[in-house]
């Protein structure tokens, strides 16, 4: 899959399945290390935007020093259906990643088309907080073929990656998926299924038990933030991190450990869940824990 260059194979492509925030992530990350792209939607509002999104994040990765200048951004190509896939290019891609809306029945449906269309053999790939893999491995024509990677926002920034392993995943599928991590410049944690896996099992209970000890009224959004930095040497803080992740998003993943672990550490808090039913989803939304008033497009984005 790699060539001498360190990008895929010449006429190798990476499809994307989903234009949101971590699907138009994931193209900037493999457009601005050379890579051609093929970027899929079913929503056309959000198809048109995509291209000025994945430039913008190609463009502010290069200013971060975060690509390698060598690099000749590679070609991005949007269509409104799966069947593309098989259209848009004589070659088979690398790989194809789904990265639509942490919901199982959603992703189930998308694997099942798309595994499908492809060439056995080809990585496919769900880009997945918190499902494990071989829940959704039945959709698939070939679970072999199937594997996990939790990309965390912003995918040209976060080197690291967790690659989660199916307990149907092949060998093939795994060594793949290392090569066309390492022509995009990631590192790879290879960890076994789990709901969650290791990043979403701990840090998302963490995540909605900050946001209940603002519920509580025992200490400020800030407060919570500045002392888990402080104190305990988190980046950006629990809240800070949650509006990133995106509050909707961070939902949606704790429903699904709670509902595949019992925890109640998992279950959402009231106020979590308000500010999801008022619309307040974080920076992509321009509010959730803080407002980001004029910045909002500069750091959409999820670490889910």
């Amino acid at each position: 899959m790699a060539g001498q260059n360190g990008t895929p194979d010449a006429g190798r492509w990476l499809a994307v399945l989903g234009a949101g925030v971590m699907g138009t992530g994931i193209a900037a990350l493999a457009v601005g290390h050379g890579v051609a792209v093929t970027l899929v939607d079913v929503d056309r509002s959000r198809l048109d935007a995509a291209p000025a999104s994945v430039d913008r994040q190609v463009r502010l990765a290069r200013l971060m020093g975060a690509l390698p200048p060598e690099a000749v951004p590679g070609d991005l190509v949007t269509g409104l259906s799966l069947a593309e896939l098989s259209t848009v290019a004589a070659t088979t891609p690398a790989a194809v990643i789904e990265a639509v809306t942490e919901d199982p029945d959603a992703k189930a449906k998308v694997l099942a088309d798309v595994s499908a269309l492809v060439a056995p053999g080809t990585p496919i790939v769900s880009n997945t907080s918190s499902i494990p893999i071989d829940e959704l491995a039945p959709a698939t024509a070939r679970p072999v073929d199937l594997i996990g990677i939790h990309f965390m926002n912003p995918p040209y920034l976060i080197r690291t990656v967790e690659v989660i392993r199916g307990p149907r995943t092949g060998d093939p599928t795994l060594e793949r998926v290392r090569m066309l991590l390492a022509a995009l410049g990631r590192d790879p944690i290879v960890v076994d299924d789990a709901p969650g896996f290791v990043t979403s099992r701990i840090l998302h209970p963490m995540i909605n038990d900050a946001v209940r000890v603002v519920a509580a009224g025992t200490a400020t959004v800030e407060a919570v933030d500045q002392l888990m930095q402080g104190c305990l040497g988190h980046p950006t803080g629990p809240l800070r991190t949650a509006d990133l992740i995106g509050l909707d998003n961070l939902v949606d993943s704790l429903w699904v450990l709670y509902g595949r672990t019992g925890d109640e550490g998992c279950r959402p808090c009231d106020l979590l869940l308000e500010l999801v039913r008022a619309g307040h989803l974080g920076r992509k939304s321009g509010r959730g824990f803080y407002e980001y008033e004029g910045d909002r497009h500069e750091h959409e984005g999820e670490l889910s």
